[in-house]
C-alpha cells in the first residue's frame, strides 16, 4: 500500500468516526504495524498544520482524532450555536481537578479535599462523560473509583495526562481548578455545564 493510500485511508477512517480510533484499530483495519501508522498520522498532521487547514489531527492517548483548527473554535461555535454554551461552573472544574490530579478516587476522597458533598457535580461530570467509573475500592463498603477519559483530553486540548499543569508547591488543592481552567485550550469539545447543585 502506499503512502498517500494509506494517508487517504486514515483519514477517512478518521472522518467517518467524529471519535478518537485506537491505533491497535487502524493497525488492523489497514494491515500495517503501529510504526508506519503513526509515521503516516504525524505526517498527516504536520500537512494540516503547515498549510493551515481548518482541521487538526491530534493524538489523544493511544488513539488520532480529526477535529477542527483551534484559531477558527470562534466561527465555528457561531455557525453551529445559536448561543455560547455556559462554561462549566468552578464547583465542577475543582471536582473534575481533583479527579484528574489524583485518580481514581472515590467521592468520599473528593469530598474530604474539597469539604463539601461532591455527589451532584460528580454526577454531572458523567452525564457529560468527562470522568468515568473504574472499579471499587478494596475497602468496606467498596467504594466506586473516579477517573478521567478521553473526553477530558479532548476537551481540554490534552494528549495525555502528562501534559497537565504541575501541582502548586504549596499543595493548595483550591488551585486545581484555576490550572484546569488555564489549561483548558481545546477546540475538539465543549464544557457545558448547568452546574447549580452546591455551592
Amino acid at each position: 500500500m502506499e503512502i498517500k493510500d494509506i494517508e487517504s485511508a486514515i483519514e477517512g477512517i478518521l472522518f467517518a468516526s467524529g471519535e478518537p480510533v485506537d491505533v491497535e484499530r487502524i493497525c488492523l483495519a489497514l494491515e500495517l504495524d503501529s510504526e508506519t501508522v503513526d509515521r503516516v498520522a504525524n505526517q498527516l498532521a504536520d500537512y494540516y498544520s503547515f498549510e493551515r487547514r481548518g482541521i487538526r489531527l491530534i493524538k489523544i492517548d493511544n488513539a488520532y482524532q480529526l477535529c477542527s483548527a483551534p484559531e477558527h473554535a470562534e466561527k465555528i461555535r457561531k455557525a453551529l450555536e445559536t448561543r455560547k454554551p455556559p462554561q462549566l461552573s468552578p464547583p465542577a472544574l475543582e471536582a473534575l481537578a481533583v479527579v484528574a490530579y489524583f485518580q481514581p478516587v472515590t467521592r468520599t476522597y473528593i469530598d474530604q479535599i474539597r469539604g463539601v458533598d461532591s455527589s451532584y457535580t460528580i454526577s454531572l461530570l458523567l452525564e457529560r462523560g468527562l470522568i468515568e467509573e473504574c472499579g471499587r475500592l478494596a475497602v468496606p463498603g467498596r467504594p466506586i473509583q473516579y477517573r478521567t477519559t478521553r473526553d477530558f483530553l479532548r476537551t481540554f486540548g490534552l494528549s495525555s495526562l502528562e501534559e497537565l499543569p504541575p501541582l502548586p508547591k504549596n499543595g493548595e488543592e483550591e488551585q486545581l481548578s484555576l490550572l484546569l481552567q488555564n489549561a483548558s485550550t481545546g477546540s475538539c469539545g465543549t464544557v457545558e455545564s448547568q452546574d447549580t447543585g452546591e455551592e
